[in-house]
């Protein structure tokens, strides 16, 4: 029974005699609401081993083992869709077995599941988004049977979710098409004794209102997961998903700090061959993505290290499930981090991986970068080479390769606007220049919804750097105030409130129109406070000059 994960208070009793298979149980399912789920598969055979009679282990081996809100079942290759529903169908059909002896409300979740798994083998996948919505109805029953189990809301508010995975709300912020019935199970639930210290549903409602136009109304559920269930670090880490979108990058980079510390121990006693390796890197990512906001880049790279550490090649040699696919973009970071810092020459000397075929994100990734950087260095003929390589390079990226909710291949059409505005603006063709990086911007607001946003750097940085450079303060101004969410057109997703680098960019602007002193107060009390915690910043991008002129004189670059 030595365990090494603090998982929390958290307990759902159910029909057993035996301690220890209460234990396992109650482990599993706190590591289904903190989306471990292989995990949670083993905690409940270890249930079954105490106690074979438990049919909700089986259930929860069920329920464990099927799609879920990042693993919908299109998201499966083909031969893991049909092993993970034959194993789920295994498992449904000995929960039913079992059923007679439980407790009414485990006879009625027991009952759902044929709904979910109604064969062992897989259909059309139409046919399965019907199943899903089988079982979203099921639940709904159940719910409505046992309207006060905080659980039961738990697992239909789930259900409900992955009808529509991370299209909750559109980037407009309009509700989906089951936006208002899971809020209100959900709101309901929370508001219920011991709601606000249920995990699921702590979980399930920052990620219901992450792209929300209020994403503030999930802060109460974040702190509390904070320190609800220190050992589980998805739960630790999801906090972040509020903090990034109300602009508390600080808040944001060390939930994520202290996530990846929970995680390595389960990587010290698991290894990367799973795929929570897949929320362990998701991590570090958002570890990363909060660094480059706060304008620090040692614990940026920090992340990347751990990250690098933590991810063999082996792992994404595994074909079935398609690893290199899931997560080698990942990997990619390192040139995000240069480009975000000006490290110009840096960028120039970056190696390529041996594997280019294998590590393909990260190979184009870096091309983009040093045409970015031979552009802003001055070598136009060579970045325009580089520019050449980068196209090569993004064609050989497959389009199953995947940024978790972007695909790679939609990233690197923003990455080509980018490389093409940068080298039109050291030819001195501005124009094309901007209708460049505007197309940019516009690709870049236009991705699906997540977290962290799939292009590392807003693309207004760059725009708004090298607006301001050419005098354009007018458009410079308008698109730091977007950006910042203070113009009002700019949808809440795509905002990055109190960032240092627009802060410090619209600052620039009202200096130089003389903005009222009141309006200037505050803004600049919003800057003095996010330089404090930046590496010091010279303007919104590093390919301005502004940026490379404190670089040249050895201070960090913008």
């Amino acid at each position: 029974m030595d365990y090494p994960y603090d998982l929390g208070p958290y307990r759902r009793p159910v029909t057993t005699q035996v301690p220890a298979a209460q234990t396992w149980w109650d482990r599993g399912l706190m590591w289904c609401y903190g989306f471990n789920h292989e995990e949670a598969i083993a905690c409940f055979r270890e249930a079954l081993a105490a106690d074979p009679s438990l049919a909700m282990a089986h259930w929860g081996i069920a329920w464990a083992t099927g799609p879920n809100y990042n693993m919908p079942w299109a998201i499966y290759d083909e031969a893991g869709r049909a092993a993970a529903l034959a194993a789920a169908h295994t498992a449904t059909e000995a929960a039913l077995a079992g059923a007679d002896a439980a407790a009414p409300v485990e006879q009625a979740l027991i009952a759902a599941l044929p709904r979910r798994y109604p064969q062992a083998t897989p259909a059309e996948e139409e046919t399965m988004r019907g199943w899903d919505a089988d079982f979203a109805a099921a639940m709904r029953d159940v719910h409505a049977l046992f309207p006060e189990d905080l659980d039961t809301a738990t697992i239909f508010a789930d259900a409900l979710m992955n009808l529509t995975p991370w299209q909750m709300w559109t980037l407009d912020g309009a509700p989906g098409p089951v936006t208002a019935e899971t809020r209100a199970v959900l709101e309901t639930a929370l508001a219920r004794p011991g709601g606000m210290a249920h995990p699921g549903l702590l979980h399930l409602y920052v990620h219901l209102m992450e792209m929300s136009p209020w994403p503030e109304l999930a802060l109460p559920q974040a702190d509390v997961l904070r320190t609800l269930a220190p050992g589980a670090g998805h739960l630790v880490h999801m906090p972040s998903h509020i903090d990034i979108q109300v602009g508390d990058y600080a808040a944001a980079l060390r939930a994520n700090e202290a996530a990846s510390r929970a995680n390595m121990v389960y990587y010290d006693r698991m290894g990367a061959m799973n795929l929570y390796t897949g929320y362990r890197i998701h991590d570090e990512h958002f570890a990363i993505y909060a660094a480059l906001f706060l304008g620090a880049e040692a614990p940026a790279h920090a992340a990347l290290a751990r990250m690098q550490a933590t991810v063999p090649e082996e792992m994404l040699r595994i074909e079935s499930p398609p690893m290199a696919d899931y997560f080698e973009a990942y990997l990619s970071m390192a040139p995000h981090i240069l480009v975000r810092f000006g490290k110009w020459d840096q960028i120039v000397a970056m190696g390529y991986p041996e594997e280019r075929a294998l590590y393909c994100t990260l190979t184009a990734m870096i091309d983009y970068a040093k045409t970015v950087a031979l552009s802003a260095l001055g070598r136009v003929a060579e970045a325009e080479t580089q520019m050449s390589r980068f196209e090569a390079s993004k064609a050989a990226v497959p389009e199953t390769r995947l940024l978790h909710n972007c695909r790679v291949v939609d990233l690197l059409d923003i990455a080509t606007e980018m490389a093409r505005g940068e080298l039109a603006y050291r030819k001195g063709s501005y124009d094309v220049a901007f209708a460049h990086l505007r197309r940019a911007v516009a690709l870049d607001d236009a991705l699906p919804y997540d977290e962290p946003w799939g292009w590392m750097q807003p693309t207004r940085h760059a725009l708004g750097a090298l607006l301001l450079e050419q005098g354009r303060m007018e458009e410079a101004e308008k698109v730091y105030r977007e950006d910042l969410g203070l113009a009002g057109a700019l949808p809440r997703a795509c905002q990055h409130p109190d960032n240092v680098w627009s802060l410090y960019g619209l600052m620039t602007c009202l200096d130089a129109r003389a903005a009222p002193e009141a309006e200037r107060r505050l803004i600049a009390g919003k800057l003095a406070i996010a330089q404090a915690r930046s590496d010091g910043i010279a303007a919104s991008c590093g390919c301005a000059q502004a940026a490379m002129a404190r670089s040249n004189s050895g201070c960090c670059a913008g």
